[in-house]
């Protein structure tokens, strides 16, 4: 899997929506093609819609970066409804076969008390995310 791909794959609304299904759905602009595009740091870029099953909405995510390094790294910081911040870092390094995608997270959310809750969801989400990265693009081995 080469870094390049990845990267198109990563800041595309179709690439992002191809990691959550068929769980979730995330809402884009209509005019959005490339999600890291017109980026100011901590600056919301729009709302998105979570859709449970493409369908339902069950969350929102006010997307914002704090930092785009384009290729290779991007930091989401945003709000959503069930959390005061998000935190999505994304890193996709180059290896001997292709790449290493790595995701990192970090939420606070507004009832404290569920954060036992939202760990074990968003664990499942992330790997159902990196097993469709693999169905997508291959694994390959360093």
């Amino acid at each position: 899997m080469a870094p390049a791909a990845v990267w198109e794959h990563a800041i595309s609304p179709a690439g992002v929506n191809r990691e959550l299904r068929p769980l979730l759905r995330m809402t884009f602009p209509p005019q959005v093609a490339d999600i890291a595009a017109s980026w100011q740091p901590g600056v919301r870029l729009f709302r998105s819609w979570i859709l449970l099953g493409g369908v339902v909405p069950v969350e929102y995510d006010d997307l914002a970066f704090v930092a785009v390094e384009p290729g290779r790294r991007f930091l989401e910081r945003s709000s959503l409804l069930s959390q005061r911040v998000w935190e999505h870092e994304r890193v996709i390094e180059p290896t001997r076969a292709g790449c290493r995608l790595t995701d990192r997270i970090r939420f606070a959310p507004r009832l404290p008390v569920l954060a036992p809750v939202y760990a074990f969801a968003f664990q499942g989400v992330f790997r159902l995310r990196h097993r469709n990265l693999r169905r997508i693009f291959g694994a390959a081995a360093d």
